[in-house]
């Protein structure tokens, strides 16, 4: 990939991308994919984000991802990783026998693989649109100013080169923001949130009474570490190590053993490779990435910090993360008796940087934008929802569900609100992602309108994508129909259409467990779905049972295609007609009675 980082005075782009991260890579996608030209900047060096240069390239998803509840292209990308270890590497037996291969076989996810891997992937995936002139990707840059017309619009953002200072001035037709920490929204003086909002605020039972802005999720440099038996590698003893050695715990887990209450060793929570899987000489050893309690770091808030005292606290976490590899080679306890694992190596290469920590930390939480609408505790915890889903949104532009909201130990505060309480699989509302303040300003990362609890479960990795890519092709929509993205969330028809080009390029709208974009009556059965003409209570479809013709009256009608007095305005379900076929006619019957062909 070609980064153009010289100097330049001006250039006019269809939308501008701020961070090339998870949602940003995703929101690239979907506007080239679209016709637009678009130019992206990147702070670090990869494009990715957390699943890259922050070094979490074990996915945090849910349990019904390798049938449903991601993007195609999301899961395009998660194939392109199981491909590219096939090809270039032999495997084992064991490697061979698994029907979802998992490069590192980490317990904590079902694809973990290499960051430099991942990154590698992304790229090829945007070559098209890059060699097209479609896309241009802008390295160590950041946003530093932007300038907004009288009826609130971003008509100038000022980018700049971190290392030679030289800066660009863009003129965006749309602005998306997917930095890491929300960075668009203080310079264009756009309103947000961060850290701890208080109940009065949210109204969430779990909220505090009082807020505090500087409560925000830990933040962590990771690193990856190859075991090499019989050997030493043992790294200097970092500044700053004794006082951070109280942080430092297996947290009741040992090394290697699963002979703890907890079933599974530490040494796999995020292994990247597991030499098991291979039988080849580039795997000898096990590859492991290093994301742990003991290397969050809790010492400071970032966002908003002062820039001397945002850097001194990146720099606490950098020594914060080298010290637990410290201890870990040093102290930890060791399985068969005695203390250190010096057989740990500091894996540099598998990051991309000269001292073996990520290129970026990896940032859970980021600021939220005060949208047109926000997503509370209340949406999407069990508690509060009896049924199989979540609250449902009519303007629901994707679908998200972890195990439970995760909010990790914070800065400033003992709290952690909502946190391990039980979620339902839950929709991304449009609204959650513009304001009426910027009228073609869009959130594209983890920084669309959520709270500081409900973040604990948005945060993750294909949700984050699934954000990113409808971010992009609402821009590319936006332009296409001479609208600003605002206007979308506020006209119904807009948004019907909107949605319909969402689900047409894969992006699910609707939970339902058995039907991924692969399927052939994916795009009708999302479509109603999200449109609440097909009322399912239960999560799967079950698309091949026969449609009764009670179901099928209730779907017409809700479609405006059946009434008492004519009956079915569609020709009836056949005998042993399934439920997906009949889904598809209708479908395509709405489509011409509302002129959406």
């Amino acid at each position: 990939m070609t980064a153009h980082n010289g100097p330049s005075a001006e250039r006019s782009v269809d939308i501008f991308i701020a961070g090339g991260g998870t949602g940003g890579t995703a929101a690239a996608l979907a506007a080239c994919a679209a016709g637009c030209k678009v130019l992206m900047v990147e702070q670090t060096r990869w494009i990715g984000g957390q699943l890259t240069s922050q070094g979490v390239s074990c996915p945090d998803e849910h349990i019904y991802i390798e049938e449903s509840g991601g993007t195609r292209s999301y899961y395009a990308f998660r194939e392109a990783v199981r491909d590219y270890y096939k090809t270039n590497y032999k495997l084992s037996e064991k490697g061979r026998s698994m029907k979802h291969f998992n490069p590192g076989g980490g317990w904590v996810s079902r694809v973990c693989f290499e960051p430099k891997v991942g990154v590698r992937l992304l790229t090829q995936m945007l070559q098209p649109y890059l060699d097209a002139g479609l896309l241009e990707i802008r390295y160590r840059t950041v946003v530093d100013s932007v300038e907004r017309d009288e009826a609130g619009r971003i008509r100038l953002v000022t980018v700049r080169h971190l290392d030679t200072g030289e800066r660009l001035l863009v003129r965006p037709r749309i602005v998306l923001d997917a930095t890491e920490l929300g960075d668009v929204m203080p310079l264009a003086r756009i309103p947000y949130r961060s850290g701890m909002e208080s109940f009065a605020e949210t109204g969430e039972p779990s909220a505090p009474p009082e807020g505090n802005p500087e409560a925000v999720q830990s933040f962590t440099y990771t690193f990856a570490v190859e075991y090499r038996p019989g050997e030493h590698h043992v790294i200097p003893k970092p500044p700053g190590y004794e006082q951070n050695k109280r942080h430092y715990s297996f947290r009741g887990y040992k090394m290697f053993s699963s002979d703890t209450q907890f079933g599974q060793p530490f040494w796999t929570y995020r292994r990247i490779i597991a030499a098991e899987h291979f039988d080849d000489p580039a795997f000898p050893n096990d590859i492991a990435m290093i994301n742990w309690a003991s290397n969050d770091y809790t010492g400071g808030n970032i966002i908003d910090a002062p820039e001397d005292l945002a850097r001194r606290r990146h720099e606490e976490a950098k020594q914060l993360s080298l010290g637990f590899l410290y201890w870990l080679q040093t102290e930890a306890p060791r399985d068969d008796g005695g203390y250190g694992y010096p057989e740990l190596k500091l894996r540099p290469d598998v990051l991309g940087t000269e001292d073996g920590l990520s290129q970026f930390p990896y940032i859970r939480e980021s600021r939220r934008l005060r949208a047109l609408a926000t997503l509370h505790e209340e949406d999407i915890v069990a508690r509060y929802n009896p049924g199989a889903r979540a609250r449902l949104w009519p303007d629901a532009v994707g679908i998200g569900l972890y195990y439970y909201i995760d909010v990790h130990a914070c800065c400033n505060t003992n709290l952690r609100p909502g946190s391990g309480q039980r979620v339902r699989p839950f929709q991304i509302p449009l609204r959650t992602m513009v304001t009426a303040n910027a009228p073609n300003f869009v959130a594209a990362a983890k920084n669309i309108g959520t709270t500081h609890i409900t973040n604990g479960a948005v945060r993750l990795h294909p949700i984050e994508w699934n954000i990113g890519e409808s971010a992009g092709a609402l821009a590319a929509f936006a332009l296409r129909n001479g609208v600003e993205p605002v206007d979308v969330a506020r006209d119904l028809a807009l948004l019907r259409r909107y949605q319909l080009a969402l689900v047409r390029r894969g992006i699910p709208l609707f939970w339902f467990t058995d039907i991924n974009p692969a399927h052939p009556t994916f795009e009708a059965i999302q479509y109603l779905g999200v449109r609440r003409i097909i009322e399912e209570p239960e999560l799967p479809f079950r698309p091949d049972d026969p449609i009764d013709e009670e179901t099928a009256r209730q779907w017409s009608a809700n479609a405006g295609l059946w009434s008492k007095k004519e009956g079915f305005l569609l020709p009836p379900p056949a005998d042993g007609e399934t439920r997906a076929r009949y889904a598809q006619r209708l479908y395509e019957a709405l489509l011409q009675k509302e002129n959406l062909v």
